[in-house]
This record gives C-alpha cells, structure tokens and sequence, in this order.
C-alpha cells in the first residue's frame, strides 16, 4: 500500500515514516500543504495522511483542494488536542478519519490496517463518468452503444475512471493493474492496452479521451 505523509514537524514526520516502511508500506513524506496537493496530482495513493497545522498551505487547505481535483483517497488527518472546531472542518472538507496528537503508532498502524481490509472488500460494480458506463462484473463498456473489455482493459479503464483529469505514470498503471507479473512488463505493455481502450471508447462513441504520448503519463479526460 502506497501512503502519502504531510507533517512538518520533522522528527515526527521521520518517526511515522520509520514506523509505517517496516510494516511494508510504500511513503512519500513531505514537509507542507503545497507538497502534498502536487504529489496527490501527480501520484497514485491507496491512503493519505495529513497534519492540519502545516506551513503554505494548512491540511485543511490541502484537503480541499485535492479534492476538489477529484481525487478520493482516503485520507486520515492528524489534529492536536485542542483543535477540536479544526476536526470538525476537516471531515466537512472531505477527511475520512483523524487522530489527535499525541498517538500511539499502534493505533496508527491498526486505523492503516482497517483502511486495507476496506479497500480490499470493496469494489464497485460500476463506475461512470460523462455519458460513459464501466460494468466492472460484466466488463462491458456503454456510451451509445456498448462493447466487452477483457480482464485487463477493465481494470485499466477502472483506474483511470476513477482518477480521472489525474496524470498516471507507465509505472503507476503497471503497480496497479500488472502487480503480480511486474518485473516480466514493461512500459510498451502499458502504451498497447491504452491504444486498446482509446478504439473501444471511440467505437461506442464515449465522450471520454486518453491524453498521452507512448511513454505516459495518461490522463483521462471529457467526463464533463
């Protein structure tokens, strides 16, 4: 699991780091808001984790924006004691969950865990964005006519559907939907199935677009 940090205070943001890179997981650390907004666009995350009081741009602040892009990562905010109206404002700006300082790393890592077993539980049937439909289960393709996707299209298509306007890197895309056969793909592998999904959006007529060149990054767009 891949896990944005935003903390600024420095030992603590190396602590957290320290703790959650022996339990397995994959952190990018950053030191501000404005840090954390420009890794969230040009990333994929399965969890991010944001302090409220940071420098250029507050967790708060950060939150909004992200999501305003979209992006709907869970995100845990970290919040201290007395900051009591700062939690209530951040789950209002789209936070999932918050921890008050000071924190136990074990309840840190359990709340991590939780997030894992959800987001491996679910899995949407659909997906849609402009006049276009994904049925993940039946993997058929919809716009004005519809169309069948293999295994592969499918989930490549769900991903970019669901970070839609978000620019994904070869490497992301093979991480997600290669994760098993990683070291046996390459970058070509990634460009083929785009040019797969970008015949099969134009034969059903969909409003969507694939944007990229052959090495990426691919960003979907035309949901509007």
């Amino acid at each position: 699991m891949k896990i944005l940090l935003a903390e600024d205070e420095t030992q603590l943001n190396r602590v957290i780091t320290v703790a959650l890179e022996r339990e397995g997981y994959s952190v990018d650390s950053v030191f501000n808001g404005q840090d954390a907004v420009e890794k969230a666009k040009s990333n994929h995350y399965h969890l991010m984790i944001f302090d409220i009081m940071m420098p250029i741009k507050t967790g708060i602040e950060a939150l909004k924006e992200i999501r305003q892009a979209g992006n709907t990562t869970h995100v845990i905010m970290l919040t201290a004691m007395a900051e009591v109206d700062d939690r209530v404002t951040g789950l209002d700006a789209g936070a999932d969950d918050y921890l008050t300082k000071p924190f136990s790393l074990k309840e840190l890592l359990a709340r991590l865990r939780s997030t894992a077993r959800r987001l491996e539980d679910y899995t949407p049937d659909t997906v849609q964005l402009g006049n276009t439909r994904l049925d993940i289960e039946e993997q058929e393709l919809a716009a004005t006519n519809s169309i069948r996707l293999g295994k592969k299209e499918t989930q490549l298509l769900t991903l970019l559907i669901q970070h839609a306007n978000q620019p994904l890197s070869c490497q992301q895309l093979l991480e997600q939907v290669w994760p098993d056969e990683l070291e046996e793909q390459d970058h070509e592998l990634v460009f083929l199935y785009i040019s797969y999904l970008r015949q099969k959006l134009q034969s059903v007529q969909s409003s969507l677009q694939i944007l990229g060149a052959a090495e990426g990054p691919f960003q979907l767009t035309g949901g509007d």
